[in-house]
């Protein structure tokens, strides 16, 4: 079992300019950098692999260094949003991951004994998105793509996995990121810039110094899947239905190939008690009784963390995804997040490699942030609230708010245009 733990912010980069360039480095007469214009990305989840294809496709050369050995095929998140669709068009990937997994058009609240409260549907935001509905596919099928991608381009990419970075640091030439090989050896990269989509624990947001405030939701959580249809024993389930109750609420998505039943545990049990195979048949059962028991194909669990990074960059060094924002997985915001993160910063860096000031890329952090804030966070904690929400009277005003959500055409269009965070989209383009 695998319980992520908390991360810890490290030391402040002496280098914070970001007023006129970093120090040392001159611009020719068209604006373009004179220094070495490779992007060194640490991380090669999809967020790395997104940034990556992006800055390659611009003819910028990346190194990606990742301390895995290959690309994990774990089952981690799964859901891809409408607008994280349209944005990964660009990379002709999208029909084969639609291929490979399942258009939820429509998802569900409902109370574990009363059943359906609130039904939405995708295909009301038809006209702002060419994806209406939620897509259930594996997110390392996504990278295994990227991955494949970027192997056709390889003299503009190198990925260097079974390396591991330690620090990373800026100089007057650019920054300078010291790795680990797998053979052990230690070696110091250099390029332009660093972008760090290290996760939780990135070497990246240590070392521009950035404070990870936030809290650990108590619960741990745990995922099954198992090969059971959820529609046996409940007919009217949606592919993705979040089962709101005050003792013991859980979420159902259904995949290609598997559902996916995610509980909270007590996270006073031992690691071997969360995972057990008892447990696991005592809460699937719980969920829907049956007189044989569950084939369960996989299981995980994982502490879960609501933090922000206090700010997204410092001078070449910046960062995004998990390292600069997690959340809990109830909505599905953590990997669309991250993958708009990447967009969004490639865009100004991309501007930057071309001639835009340096102190473009500070608009990335005021959009980016401002959305983990103010929407991903805002938007799961309020879904686990309707999900374990104990006293009465608040669980049914929950339920009577989304049932007048959904009886109300532009209200219902409205949840669903946040929910699936195209509004966060528009919202932040504004923002200067």
């Amino acid at each position: 079992m695998s319980l992520v733990g908390d991360a810890e912010p490290g030391h402040v980069c002496p280098d914070n300019s970001m007023m006129t360039g970093p120090r040392g480095l001159s611009r020719n007469p068209v604006g373009m950098l004179t220094m070495n214009s490779r992007i060194l990305i640490v991380g090669a989840g999809p967020v790395g692999l997104v940034a990556s294809c992006l800055l390659v496709d611009a003819g910028i050369p990346v190194t990606l260094v990742e301390a895995a050995s290959e690309l994990p095929h774990d089952l981690r998140a799964s859901t891809f949003h409408p607008p994280t669709l349209d944005m990964l068009e660009r990379f002709g990937v999208v029909d084969s991951m639609i291929a490979q997994g399942l258009k939820c058009p429509t998802w569900q609240f409902r109370d574990r004994r009363e059943g359906v409260v609130a039904t939405f549907e995708l295909d009301r935001l038809k006209g702002e998105t060419n994806h209406c509905y939620r897509l259930q596919c594996e997110q390392w099928r996504l990278g295994d793509m990227l991955h494949e991608r970027l192997k056709g381009q390889s003299d503009l990419a190198e990925i260097r996995f079974s390396t591991k970075a330690s620090a990373v640091r800026q100089t007057a030439a650019g920054v300078e990121l010291d790795v680990v090989g797998p053979d052990g050896t230690a070696e110091t990269l250099k390029g332009a810039f660093c972008i760090g989509a290290d996760g939780i624990g990135s070497v990246v947001r240590k070392s521009i110094g950035a404070a990870f405030d936030g809290l650990t939701i108590p619960e741990i959580f745990l995922t099954l899947s198992t090969t059971f249809d959820f529609r046996e024993a409940m007919p009217d389930i949606a592919n993705i239905a979040y089962l709101s109750d005050p003792t013991e609420w859980f979420v159902l998505i259904r995949t290609a190939r598997v559902w996916r039943a995610l509980f909270p545990v007590d996270p006073t049990l031992s690691d071997a008690e969360v995972t057990s195979p008892e447990r696991g048949e005592k809460l699937l059962q719980g969920a829907a009784p049956r007189s044989q028991p569950y084939e369960v194909l996989h299981r995980t669990a994982y502490r879960v963390h609501e933090r922000v990074a206090s700010s997204y960059l410092s001078g070449r060094l910046l960062i995004a995804g998990d390292a600069a924002h997690v959340n809990n997985p109830l909505g599905g915001m953590g990997l669309n997040g991250g993958i708009h993160d990447a967009f969004n910063l490639t865009e100004k860096l991309i501007a930057v490699v071309q001639g835009a000031p340096l102190e473009t890329l500070s608009r990335y952090e005021r959009q980016r942030r401002k959305v983990a804030l103010d929407v991903v966070q805002q938007t799961t904690l309020r879904n686990r609230a309707i999900l374990n929400t104990r006293e009465p009277a608040a669980r049914q005003a929950y339920y009577d708010d989304l049932r007048r959500t959904v009886d109300d055409p532009a209200a219902h269009k409205g949840y669903l245009m946040r929910t699936s965070m195209i509004q966060s989209l528009r919202d932040v383009a504004t923002i200067e």
